[in-house]
């Protein structure tokens, strides 16, 4: 598919090429996160007043699992109660944090006038799959059973994420579906990872090889998954039999992304399992964008977007 990205983009793109920045795959996972870390401050834009950010501490098998919870200034509520959005962040289940989403769970926050919980799972190759997917799933089976403490609406519980944070969001909506709840209102899939296969068209697109390469890819996926399975549904949502009786779902996909294909054919499928989707591409914006809303005018659409669309659930 031919991909012409937008003149933004096209530019922050000429930006990280002159900067020089070693790939990721050269390097260490930790040195990976702290570079990472480093372009927030670059591509990041100036984040919304809340009336309150505090950290959680979500108990856990292996111990306490770092969250923080982020409160809007006009929050919707009912009966004293908000709905809410689990958030789980991008970077490859090895780098990104609470303060590489910091901003942008802000914007989500303000925008869907709803209250936002940050997840921070456990990294590979530290704590290899299926470490983030049972924090995720812990998570939000916790936030669930604590809504009211919260200040949550536990009817109005949504989850999301994007890139390995939105395959996050896809296992656990598929882990509430078949694991007794909790029960979840909407899924944001914000360009996920749904196929540890690699096999569709855009992951072997030259177009598509723009800051997530088709190299980093593969360590990120050998990092992570190390020898598990790719057809358990636990690593690749796709390889689910059915999606039929999960909650309704917003999908963004970039044109100039590997992970393109996967995300159009997971949104084409769970239309097929009758389940409700809201479908949006950027076909000028590459992997990533949605973080730049300081350098890229289609990252703050797009959060606007998702945000009318949990307002829409309700």
């Amino acid at each position: 598919m031919p991909v012409v990205l937008d003149p933004d983009a096209a530019a922050v793109y000429k930006a990280f090429q002159e900067a020089g920045r070693p790939a990721y795959e050269t390097l260490t996972a930790p040195e990976a996160r702290a570079y990472y870390a480093q372009a927030r401050f670059a591509t990041n834009p100036e984040p919304p007043e809340l009336a309150r950010v505090a950290p959680l501490s979500i108990p856990a098998p292996h111990g306490a699992i770092p969250a923080r919870i982020y409160v809007p200034k006009e929050a919707r509520q009912q009966d004293g109660l908000s709905p809410a959005l689990v958030f789980f962040h991008g970077g490859g289940w090895v780098i990104g944090d609470l303060e590489s989403h910091d901003v942008v769970c802000r914007q989500l926050a303000d925008a869907g006038a709803l209250i936002v919980i940050s997840v921070d799972y456990r990294l590979a190759p530290e704590h290899k799959f299926p470490a983030a997917t049972d924090d995720a799933i812990a998570a939000t089976r916790w936030i669930a059973a604590n809504a009211r403490e919260l200040g949550i609406d536990a009817s109005r519980l949504s989850i999301g994420g994007d890139s390995a944070g939105g395959n996050l969001a896809a296992v656990v909506a598929l882990a509430a579906r078949d694991g007794n709840g909790p029960a979840i209102a909407g899924q944001v899939l914000i360009y996920p990872a749904t196929d540890f296969a690699v096999t569709h068209g855009s992951h072997s697109e030259p177009e598509t090889s723009v800051l997530l390469t088709h190299s980093v890819i593969r360590w990120f996926r050998d990092h992570y998954l190390g020898g598990a399975d790719i057809n358990d549904w636990r690593a690749s949502p796709a390889r689910a039999k059915n999606l039929a009786g999960l909650p309704p779902a917003y999908v963004l996909t970039a044109g100039a992304d590997p992970l393109r294909d996967e995300g159009d054919e997971y949104a084409a499928r769970l239309k097929q399992a009758g389940v409700p989707v809201a479908y949006k591409h950027y076909p000028g914006q590459f992997h990533g964008f949605f973080t730049m809303g300081k350098l890229l005018k289609q990252a703050n659409v797009a959060v606007s977007e998702i945000g009318a669309w949990l307002k829409g659930l309700g």
